[in-house]
């Protein structure tokens, strides 16, 4: 797919990780589109599957991230588990379980904004390039980079600086001085 193409879906996912952060979540969007058959294609031409934001908090589900949400929602699309030909964007690169979900679906190409040096499935575990998984998704990196580090940074500051977060059981209340720590998925 060409840059347009990919910089229009991480743009929605971008919109999701705002979702996110107005719920009081960490600030991560995900959206899964079908590939079209066209490398030059435009976005109208791709049918998506799935979109989702963090709700870990609002759920109280340490499994609610976005992509799993957003995978949930694709398979649900598809009729099928096997989510080949489709591609995944998500604002800040899937942690562990984001990743070896995303491989177990067949993902054909993965594209996030944001590395997470500490708790990167594909740059810190290399689940996605480990030889011995059985799928190996195309990786693309650093889309809409500047726009992904702009919303979690400015997220988190709102957080040092006072700013309310969900609690556990749905309640808005000021942020707790680190009963949350400050993990990014």
């Amino acid at each position: 797919m060409n840059a347009a193409f990919d910089e229009f879906f991480m743009r929605m996912a971008l919109r999701e990780a705002e979702k996110a952060a107005a719920d009081g979540e960490v600030p991560t969007g995900c959206v899964i589109v079908e590939e079209p058959d066209d490398p030059d294609a435009i976005p109208a031409m791709a049918r998506i599957l799935g979109r989702a934001h963090n709700q870990t908090e609002m759920l109280s589900d340490a499994t609610a991230h976005a992509e799993m949400l957003a995978l949930s929602s694709a398979f649900a699309a598809r009729g099928n588990w096997r989510l080949t030909r489709t591609r995944l964007y998500v604002t800040k690169e899937p942690c562990p379980m984001c990743a070896g979900a995303i491989v177990l679906a067949r993902i054909g190409t993965v594209v996030w904004g944001l590395d997470d040096p500490k708790r990167g499935g594909g740059t810190t575990f290399n689940i996605f390039g480990h030889p011995g998984i059985n799928h190996h998704p195309a990786i693309v990196r650093g889309v809409l980079e500047e726009q992904c580090r702009d919303v979690i940074v400015s997220f988190f500051r709102r957080r040092r600086e006072g700013g309310g977060i969900i609690q556990p059981g749905g309640n808005l209340n000021n942020y707790d001085g680190g009963q949350h720590g400050g993990d990014a998925d």
